[in-house]
């Protein structure tokens, strides 16, 4: 009842302009303050002279961002297009082993890029999961992954193997924990696939293979090994009607977006004004509500973007790669929030769907979202912030089960079944506004600081006077067309 109940299209039209009157009266706010504080010492690290016909500085706190687009945007663009026309030679020539070629092309440019002593230590990775692959005892495969992912996050671990790669230069820390990372979760992925293989072993050229593809080493997002090894062996590489035509709006897309982007850089500073808590304390509740709002739809523009690009050129090999995530916007629960599908759906295969099986009992669903988020923080690296975000989701998460499993009960089942379902929808529309806002909330720790989430969520939830029920327009809930959970 009300799950799929759509409400009134002029409804949904006029919860659409409350929210987008919201979001232009909180930038308008967060425009004020980056005007107005631009010249900051605190600001002058982050905010750097932008493009010369704005005559405006632009925020450039991001260097994941600057990196891609900016920095280092020549390399990329050639490692990537060099990558699509020697697959599309090869493709031609020899399309029995495009994914050898795939391979060999990629591991020749982590060798240039990164050196001989990297690629040792990523074939020692391989070699010590592929051995333990060969027992075909899923245990042991976690056992041997997260023993290696954890020799990269922790101390004294991590720095005595980056000390090892020689050289130096502004992406090597990036690349180093990117490949080696990436890697090790790709690497457990074919140990587990290998677990399932009923017939034999596969080889360790397939897990090489699989490996060293380019567009996905460094940067992800991770396709898991089953699918990839189909997909990258198939020879019968035919296109579908308007393919490429499909592929050709997608990058032309990204690149509007990345030029939006950076003009939005030039007059909302949000990525630097959270790190200056002083300023941040003097700001309005709008303000501070677009500053944690539109932080968590740039990650996911971020995202969409950095991942659109790689998997542009994935498709480009004829690969069905992880789609983007789904955008903030039209999140309203925990089990859809994620900023990286590929590790969502590792983590969904081989962890969370796997313990929690249909994610309908209480137990085996709190055992699964546990084992979870802690591979989760083990990706991401253990320290405080993340164990508070680890925490906070994990929660949410299974909160979101009991309150669903209270509700189906006597008699507010009864209730429920008994008024429309529209207004059954309106209902549940109440209760998730307040879910997105603690989406919000927990995910901000991992995009800024504990102090700036904790005046987010002081300010909004406990002083955030009137303001603060104008916020629940910011929730995707009542718009979205799509299914409730």
């Amino acid at each position: 009842m009300g799950i799929k109940a759509a409400l009134p299209r002029y409804e949904l039209y006029l919860y659409s302009a409350v929210l987008g009157v919201a979001l232009i009266w909180a930038g308008s706010w967060i425009s004020e303050a980056s005007s107005e504080n631009v010249n900051r010492k605190t600001f002058k690290e982050s905010v750097k002279p932008g493009w010369h016909y704005f005559g405006r500085k632009m925020d450039v706190a991001d260097f994941e961002w600057m990196m891609w687009f900016s920095t280092f945007r020549n390399h990329i663009l050639f490692a990537l297009i060099g990558h699509v026309i020697f697959a599309k030679i090869f493709t031609i020539i020899a399309p029995k082993h495009r994914s050898l070629i795939f391979a060999m092309y990629g591991g020749l440019a982590v060798l240039v890029t990164m050196g001989w002593t990297f690629m040792a230590l990523v074939l020692s990775h391989c070699i010590i999961l592929y051995s333990v692959a060969l027992v075909k005892k899923k245990w042991m495969c976690f056992a041997a992954g997260l023993s290696t992912l954890a020799s990269i996050k922790l101390e004294p671990y991590n720095s005595w193997q980056e000390a090892l790669v020689t050289g130096s230069f502004d992406l090597q820390d990036i690349l180093f924990y990117g490949g080696c990372g990436f890697s090790i979760m790709r690497c457990m992925s074919f140990a587990l696939e290998n677990c399932e293989k009923k017939d034999g072993n596969y080889s360790f050229c397939d897990l090489l293979k699989y490996n060293f593809y380019l567009p996905f080493f460094f940067f992800g997002p991770i396709m898991t090994f089953d699918r990839y090894h189909v997909q990258a062996n198939n020879t019968q590489l035919t296109r579908k009607e308007r393919e490429m035509w499909n592929i050709t709006t997608k990058a032309l897309l990204h690149l509007g977006v990345i030029l939006v982007v950076d003009v939005f850089f030039h007059y909302l500073y949000i990525l630097t004004i959270p790190s200056d808590m002083k300023l941040v304390t003097k700001l309005s509740d709008w303000c501070l509500a677009g500053l944690a709002y539109s932080n968590l739809v740039y990650d996911w523009v971020k995202a969409a973007v950095m991942f659109g690009v790689i998997n542009t050129v994935a498709t480009l090999d004829h690969l069905d790669p992880p789609q983007p995530p789904k955008c903030i916007t039209m999140l309203y629960v925990f089990a859809e929030t994620h900023f990286d599908r590929g590790i969502n759906d590792w983590l969904c295969k081989y962890v969370y769907d796997y313990i929690g099986c249909d994610h309908d009992n209480i137990f085996k669903e709190l055992l699964a979202t546990i084992c979870t988020f802690a591979i989760t923080t083990l990706w991401l690296g253990p320290c405080e912030l993340v164990y508070i975000w680890s925490f906070f989701n994990c929660f949410g998460l299974n909160f979101e089960l009991w309150v669903a499993k209270f509700f189906s009960l006597p008699p507010f089942s009864i209730i429920e079944g008994g008024m429309g379902e529209a207004m059954s929808r309106r209902i549940r529309g109440v209760f998730n506004a307040a879910n997105f806002w603690a989406i919000v909330l927990y995910n901000v720790l991992s995009l800024n600081s504990l102090e700036f989430a904790k005046t987010v969520g002081r300010r909004l939830i406990f002083k955030g006077g009137k303001q603060r029920r104008h916020c629940f327009f910011f929730s995707p809930s009542f718009r979205d067309h799509t299914t409730l959970r």
